[in-house]
């Protein structure tokens, strides 16, 4: 796996993983539900990737967004693709919703709401909730 796939926690957050994508659980959760959309390639120009990593990212984004709709009803939803920090090609992927969204008694607000996400007013869960987290998103995504 790439250097970036380990940064966001590989294999402890992998949520799903198809032939090209993984979908991790993104440890700061900017919104309930945030992911990362990384692709497996050592790539880091989002060119570079071969074709059929686009053919099927087709497939991921749809798993993506019917698995967190039904986990938690967002409004919108944001792909963002920074490879700023973290050069190998992935998009972070948060769910947006206009009110609080809560889980286990934990508040997650979309700060930035109706504008961009605040990615730097994420919550920040322990490795035993982040574990519980992935496991509820991860079931919606059977």
């Amino acid at each position: 796996m790439n250097p970036t796939i380990e940064k966001f926690g590989f294999p402890e957050t992998l949520i799903r993983e198809f032939d090209h994508w993984l979908v991790l659980l993104r440890p700061a959760q900017v919104t309930l539900g945030s992911l990362v959309l990384a692709a497996k390639s050592n790539a880091t120009a989002y060119s570079k990737l071969p074709r059929e990593a686009f053919a099927e990212q087709a497939d991921a984004v749809r798993a993506i967004e019917s698995a967190l709709f039904a986990f938690c009803q967002y409004e919108r939803i944001n792909y963002l693709m920074l490879m700023m920090v973290d050069p190998n090609a992935h998009f972070h992927v948060i769910p947006r919703s206009s009110v609080a969204r809560h889980w286990r008694g934990i508040e997650f607000p979309d700060a930035g709401w109706p504008g961009p996400p605040q990615l730097a007013d994420a919550v920040q869960l322990s490795p035993a909730q982040l574990a519980l987290l992935r496991d509820a998103v991860a079931v919606n995504f059977r």
